[in-house]
């Protein structure tokens, strides 16, 4: 075992995962299919690619791009999608091998400690020259270790057609006050109605990182805002009881009882949602594609609203809006499938049919200067709010300090939905694992 391996083993020991997913589903097949080109003349002539993909809702496009480029270049592009929840791990696994990934993933600086040294420099690559913004670049000291790929929002998808049923519109809710005095009216009517508030809060691994993870980046960008940090090795909890109340605002107020939710997936979520059995469905921008088309919504059912938790200037609040993806490739590769790589990405982000792709078929935001408008919806919606002037809510959660720590905060919410655990766990597991966790892989 090389010293890299044994010292991301070791690592992982302590913190399995430190990627937090986007969209959820089920694993998909790993699938081949071919494509790397060049620097924007001329393609690799040697050399090819294996990209280890993190969002499983985008692998059907990721493999249909990948064809495109082989049919254009030549080049093989390999294409594998880890299932949710185990990207660290297949990483972990896929690296150690003979043909490892060539383009792989981390979340941010948290997830960049651990594969630090397997990151070539990308600052005197074309691709890195096709950032919109520097603040896009992961750096290692002076060295690009990765390259952000997508920017994406979440917050609270809303059926404004149910909404309207129930007597209400988007321009009511305005504030935690509002939601929640819409929600509450809607349970209240629920029979008469028929349909629920929220659709349910699943702590099924394939939902519950929308509540350990996205929910809990809301307490804390705001004990961030108010501190002027963007890191901390101790977080004090000011804000976990407006957590709190957004959360039994989900729970109460749902599809279903909250003691079941340990057992309820995201697709359970999601075609809740679909079938009209809810108002409203925490999710992001990823979960467009899954939400529109034959047989589902139109753009006019839809809208996305900020997760309000009673603090901080609601009027002015946004949606939360950032990345976790970040482009790495594999200093350990050959040569020649470094550079097929590097063609690849710089393809990605500069030719018609890759920036066609990502806007289109992925709905990505892309940080690069070719990037297409993305016909994405909730995307045209954050635009909108940061033009009225509203504040977008950063992603404050890839400096949460491990996997772990999320899964034991997300344990500690689901015994407290099914009345079996206190919320006084959550608060424990929220402070008091935070300094415990950062403490024992940073001491």
């Amino acid at each position: 075992m090389s010293k890299k391996i044994f010292a991301l083993a070791l690592a992982a020991a302590m913190s399995l995962s430190l990627l937090a997913g986007c969209g959820g589903g089920n694993t998909n097949t790993p699938a081949t299919s071919g494509s790397a080109a060049g620097d924007g003349s001329k393609p690799a002539a040697t050399g090819s690619v294996y990209y280890l993909n993190f969002k499983p809702e985008q692998d059907e496009a990721w493999q249909n791009l990948a064809k495109a480029y082989t049919e254009e270049t030549g080049v093989p592009v390999t294409v594998v999608t880890a299932a949710s929840g185990t990207y660290e791990q297949t990483l972990m696994s896929e690296i150690a091998k003979s043909t490892p990934p060539t383009l792989f993933q981390v979340n941010g600086p948290v997830g960049l400690a651990n594969w630090k040294d397997y990151c070539y420099d990308l600052s005197g690559s074309a691709v890195y020259g096709e950032l919109t913004s520097d603040g896009y670049a992961l750096k290692d000291g002076d060295a690009v270790a990765g390259i952000a790929y997508v920017i994406e929002s979440y917050g609270i998808i809303t059926n404004k057609t149910l909404l309207a049923k129930a007597g209400y519109s988007i321009e009511d809710i305005q504030s935690f006050a509002d939601l929640k005095k819409v929600a509450e009216d809607i349970t209240a009517r629920k029979d008469e109605l028929g349909f629920a508030a929220f659709s349910s809060a699943g702590m099924d691994g394939s939902s519950d990182w929308r509540f350990k993870t996205h929910l809990a980046n809301l307490p804390l960008y705001f004990e961030y805002q108010d501190k002027g940090i963007g890191t901390t090795d101790a977080i004090e909890g000011t804000y976990l009881d407006n957590y709190k109340a957004i959360f039994d605002l989900y729970i109460n107020n749902s599809t279903c009882e909250p003691a079941v939710l340990s057992s309820k997936t995201g697709d359970d979520s999601r075609n809740e949602f679909l079938a009209g059995e809810a108002v409203f469905f925490q999710n992001g921008s990823w979960e467009y594609g899954n939400l529109v088309g034959e047989g589902k919504f139109t753009d006019d059912d839809l809208a996305m609203i900020p997760i309000y938790i009673g603090a901080g200037d609601e009027a002015n609040q946004g949606l939360c809006t950032g990345t976790e993806n970040y482009w790495c490739v594999n200093n350990s590769a050959k040569e020649e499938d470094i550079q097929a790589t590097l063609d690849f990405m710089y393809w990605c982000v500069t030719s018609e049919k890759g920036t066609k792709a990502m806007a289109e078929d992925m709905g990505f935001v892309i940080p690069f200067k070719g990037a297409q408008e993305s016909p994405n919806l909730f995307v045209k919606q954050d635009a909108a709010y940061t033009a009225e002037g509203k504040m977008p809510v950063s992603w404050n959660f890839p400096t949460m300090p491990s996997e772990n720590w999320k899964n034991e905060v997300g344990n500690a919410l689901t015994a407290y939905a099914a009345g079996t655990g206190s919320w006084d766990d959550v608060v424990s597991k929220f402070v008091d694992g935070w300094a415990s966790e950062y403490a024992a892989l940073n001491g």
